[in-house]
């Protein structure tokens, strides 16, 4: 299980860096921002930059390779269904057609212009989300989202849902080895049949496991809250580093939306 682990945890983040180092406040207002104007963005160039900066920030705090291109596997799985279903369903300027086994599917060039831009904002957001998430600890984003006035039980199911998708993995992984072992996907009609029994066993897991957690925090007196610890004051680099990234985003978002550049 560790290749899972190291996909979906925030183990880079408690690495020492430039990036980590900053405020957890102060990136998710960054993130936000890029993520607004990524999916208010007209043209390609804007969230294919903000893209090539999560990837090259990322690149530059060492992390994998392989596991920033696991990672994107999935943003850029929807990117592509994104492209296709556009291509085929938009527009009436055929672009190219393709032929085979009696069928007959044209490719518009609207469509595909359009899911090209929808998978670019794909990639920059999810970019940028990936970025927040490999350089900021999960407990210090759930302690800012509460400085910010989030709704308390928005954090504390996410916490909980954060606590224990580890423990489902772990679970997860112990009853498909087991299945392999007797031979639960040598052939496709028992493939499907073992992946239903998984889905429905975690699913049942996951239950159990979230009444004994209401009982076990009930018992150690949980009133309906979880507290947070004060946090201190921005550091005045970083509301420097706030205003200057997310103006010089802002004034290249505005210059490339009309044209300007």
């Amino acid at each position: 299980m560790q290749p899972v682990f190291e996909l979906f945890s925030d183990i880079f983040a408690y690495r020492d860096n430039a990036l980590t180092r900053i405020d957890t406040r102060v990136k998710l207002l960054l993130a936000v921002v890029a993520i607004i104007e990524v999916l208010l963005s007209g043209g390609f160039a804007f969230p294919l930059s903000i893209f090539a900066a999560t990837m090259a920030a990322m690149l530059a705090i060492r992390m994998p390779v392989r596991v920033i291109a696991a990672r994107f596997m999935a943003p850029l799985g929807i990117a592509l269904v994104l492209l296709v279903l556009q291509s085929l369903l938009v527009g009436s300027t055929e672009l190219f057609t393709v032929s085979g086994f009696g069928w007959k599917l044209s490719v518009m060039r609207e469509g595909f212009l359009e899911g090209a831009l929808l998978g670019a904002r794909v990639l920059g957001a999810l970019g940028m989300l990936l970025l927040l998430s490999s350089t900021t600890k999960a407990h210090n984003i759930f302690q800012a989202l509460s400085w910010f006035g989030v709704p308390k039980g928005w954090i504390e199911v996410s916490m909980l849902m954060y606590r224990y998708i580890f423990l489902l993995l772990d679970q997860a992984g112990d009853i498909m080895d087991a299945q392999r072992v007797r031979l639960g996907y040598a052939r496709p009609g028992h493939s499907l049949s073992s992946a239903g029994v998984l889905a429905g066993t975690v699913i049942t897991n996951a239950i159990d496991q979230g009444v004994r957690t209401c009982e076990a925090m009930e018992v150690r007196g949980y009133k309906g809250f979880m507290p947070f610890g004060a946090l201190p004051r921005i550091p005045a680099r970083d509301l420097w580093g706030l205003g200057l990234v997310s103006g010089a985003m802002t004034l290249a978002f505005i210059c490339l939306k009309w044209g300007a550049l």
